[in-house]
């Protein structure tokens, strides 16, 4: 095209601009995207400039914090000083600090999940956030259940890794999902595994359970943690929820334990409310539940000893002197033990010594 006067203005003229601003693009051969200067400067005051030292100290203690629990905390620190409307502005901030000063991110490799085919779980520990019951130092443990596909997540308070807990804590989360999937993977814990055979089988009362639901079992390799990733992230992403939903209520101390666990319960159906559409494809391939639940109490014979004591989980427990020498039976709840004798427990005899609770399970205020 000839670059005539007379072309230029029919040129511009197509491109809706003055035929000056063409000839000055023509002449600078720059685009007009190239030719705007970045800006370095505010167009408005920062209301957050004087208090950003110490939120900065806090992220730098604590990465994980989110935007919303600081603002919470400023504006209770600083009553009338900073208005809802600028809680976008201080996530702004916080959202530059982590992509230039902050801590790198875990990286994770998407894997395809189909609807209703596979749960994971597992237990984390929960001691660490520093909960209290009636003021007392509360040890726990959570049995951490999830759907793979929707990321449908729950979990159960327990003290220990053993079947008695991961038998409470999956048929509570089957219920409460209202559902059966396909497969339930874990890692290698001896609740579930026998690592000492060469194959590393399924415990026989674990089999037991899941073909009770009609679940297949899958276990991960030896040292492959990886392949329960989606649980694995899930600990990571719910205790720092966890940690936030503590820090917003102001106070780590619960009156008892079923005030705690339905605060647990809460903050699960908080974090499963943006889950609901694809939860939706999940129900829909899920297996139905059967009848009832399956018999959760492990039960164990044994004879109580000489020094009127009988051996449990690992534990000594003692009972009635009376029973010396007798076979009794040890049913084992997740967080008591109950002993019976003669279709009866404890029958007649000193009835407070049969029932105990397993070692550093509850409180002393529970």
């Amino acid at each position: 095209m000839s670059n005539t006067e007379k072309t230029q203005e029919i040129a511009a003229a197509k491109a809706g601009m003055d035929v000056k601003t063409a000839r000055k693009y023509l002449r600078t051969r720059v685009l007009p995207s190239e030719q705007k200067a970045e800006r370095h400067w505010r167009t408005r005051k920062d209301e957050f400039s004087d208090v950003w030292p110490e939120v900065k100290e806090q992220l730098s203690a604590n990465p994980g914090l989110e935007a919303k629990t600081i603002f919470a905390a400023l504006q209770r620190k600083y009553p009338e000083r900073f208005a809802d409307s600028q809680l976008r502005t201080l996530q702004r901030k916080v959202k530059h600090w982590r992509a230039t000063e902050g801590p790198p991110q875990e990286v994770y490799f998407a894997q395809e999940h189909r609807p209703g085919e596979l749960c994971e779980s597992d237990f984390t520990h929960l001691t660490e956030l520093g909960i209290t019951i009636g003021g007392q130092p509360f040890e726990h443990m959570l049995y951490h259940f999830v759907l793979t596909y929707s990321n449908w997540e729950t979990g159960t308070i327990c003290f220990s890794k053993s079947f008695a807990a991961l038998n409470e804590g999956l048929q509570n989360a089957l219920w409460a999902l209202g559902g059966v999937p396909l497969l339930h993977r874990t890692d290698r814990m001896t609740a579930a595994v026998n690592n000492l055979t060469e194959l590393a089988d399924f415990q026989k009362n674990y089999e037991a359970l899941l073909r009770y639901y009609g679940m297949e079992g899958r276990k991960i390799q030896a040292g492959q943690a990886n392949e329960n990733g989606d649980i694995e992230q899930r600990h990571h992403r719910f205790k720092r929820a966890l940690d936030q939903a503590l820090m917003l209520r102001g106070s780590r101390d619960f009156v008892n334990v079923d005030e705690y666990q339905a605060f647990l319960a809460k903050l699960f159906d908080q974090l499963n409310s943006g889950r609901k559409e694809k939860l939706v494809h999940e129900m829909e391939v899920l297996r139905p539940l059967p009848a009832r639940r399956f018999d959760s109490v492990r039960k164990v014979r044994v004879r109580v000893n000489s020094g009127s004591l009988i051996a449990v989980e690992r534990n000594s427990y003692s009972v009635n002197s009376r029973m010396i020498g007798e076979l009794v039976e040890a049913r084992v709840f997740p967080e008591r033990i109950e002993v019976w004798y003669g279709g009866q427990k404890g029958g007649a005899i000193a009835a407070v010594a049969w029932t105990h609770q397993l070692p550093r399970r509850l409180p002393p205020h529970h």
